[in-house]
């Protein structure tokens, strides 16, 4: 669907990194491995900042 994707910037390291924003698990960062997304059942807690809405 439209706008399940985000870039989203991680809040220890600065690392962009685009993530599904529906997870099921924990998305962890690809460089320091801080959790950029929690699951919540639906859409996901953010932990970082959202830069864009990718697709």
């Amino acid at each position: 669907m439209p706008g399940d994707f985000i870039k989203v910037k991680c809040p220890d390291c600065g690392a962009e990194q685009i993530v599904f924003k529906k997870a099921a698990t924990k998305v962890p960062c690809h460089v320091c491995g801080s959790t950029l997304v929690v699951p919540r059942g639906g859409i996901g807690e953010i932990k970082g900042e959202i830069l864009e809405v990718v697709g």
